[in-house]
């Protein structure tokens, strides 16, 4: 792949007007860069990066960490009401609320369950909006779900984690309590000012209509007042271009040191193949599935939508971008390999 046209053409072999109808991609390799789009995206248009935020709340979280303003090991019960904190965890009639700490919210080994796509009943809030019917929640709403539900496992149970929403919605009530501002606010103090990202921002108006819209497999979702709610779970609009620029100082070092990544890459299975760690996913297939050529190790974090943001350490590659489609979580990951064996 020898530039933008290049990558253009590649989307476009992809655009099928069946799951994919828009893509961009964003590809830094060896001091190059590519960027394209295809379909009914932009270079430049904005997207929902979905869960792609949960990078962007590590890294304040690891940056006070540093700073001595929080440590990965305080208690949950040390910033967040009675209200939130009482039979949040409940496992066999033991209260575990009180052990869950940062560092397990951040690593999804609390144990809570999820409150946007484990079920009530036969019922989850990821079936309902994909149904179409949208509806907002507020952070109280998220805690009522959560403890309607049952736990996992208890805080920190060794090589056990589960992928949950609920730790992240927490982890945003516990930097606006410690910051005194709004998550907003913090996230423009620490991230998207000092890096002059001028089209990234949290999703809270419904009626904003500048993200590009999602699709749920041939039609696109209408539902801007859950998109409204997520958050610090998922609420975070941006464009490939500023992503990447996150993407990069996220691991570069400027908001936390770089010797950190070392405590961050205690991978725990979440779902096959993905994997995750202090903040921060990992996504490998295993030999078998690639049997010609080894598949380096990606880390960064995916999101819902069909939106990634991965480095490759092995081939220094760095991926950022959006397919716009809830329905087939791992199509973002396929593209992902054959865009990188494009490359090669």
């Amino acid at each position: 792949m020898n530039g933008d046209n290049d990558l253009g053409q590649f989307l476009k072999n992809h655009t099928d007007n069946k799951m994919i109808f828009g893509a961009v991609m964003h590809v830094c390799n060896d001091n190059k860069e590519f960027l394209a789009s295809s379909g009914t995206m932009q270079p430049d248009k904005p997207y929902f990066i979905a869960s792609i935020t949960k990078l962007y709340i590590t890294a304040i979280f690891l940056h006070w960490k540093n700073c001595g303003i929080i440590s990965i090991n305080d208690s949950i019960a040390d910033y967040l009401p009675q209200t939130v904190m009482h039979e949040l965890h409940l496992l066999k009639d033991k209260d575990y609320s009180r052990q869950i700490t940062i560092g397990h919210l951040l690593s999804q080994t609390s144990g809570l369950p999820d409150y946007f796509e484990d079920k009530i009943g036969n019922d989850s809030l990821l079936n309902k909006i994909c149904r179409g019917e949208d509806q907002a929640w507020t952070f109280d709403d998220t805690i009522s779900r959560t403890k309607q539900m049952k736990t996992k496992f208890a805080p920190g149970s060794p090589h056990k984690a589960h992928y949950s929403d609920t730790n992240y919605q927490l982890l945003g009530k516990i930097i606006e309590v410690i910051s005194e501002k709004t998550l907003q606010d913090v996230l423009d103090d620490l991230i998207v000012k000092p890096l002059g990202l001028m089209n990234t921002w949290l999703y809270l108006d419904p009626n904003d209509t500048r993200p590009a819209p999602i699709y749920y497999k041939q039609k696109p979702m209408t539902c801007p007042l859950a998109m409204a709610s997520f958050g610090a779970d998922g609420g975070i609009v941006s464009t490939a271009e500023e992503s990447m620029r996150f993407l990069k100082a996220f691991f570069g070092g400027q908001f936390f040191p770089q010797k950190d990544f070392d405590a961050m890459k205690n991978w725990n299975n979440i779902m096959f193949p993905l994997q995750y760690g202090m903040g921060l996913m990992r996504f490998k297939l295993p030999r078998i599935f690639s049997p010609f050529k080894a598949m380096p190790e990606f880390l960064g974090h995916s999101g819902l939508s069909g939106a990634v943001a991965f480095y490759i350490p092995e081939k220094n590659i760095w991926i950022t971008g959006t397919i716009n489609q809830v329905a087939n979580p791992g199509l973002s990951f396929r593209l992902m390999i054959k865009l990188l064996n494009n490359l090669e």
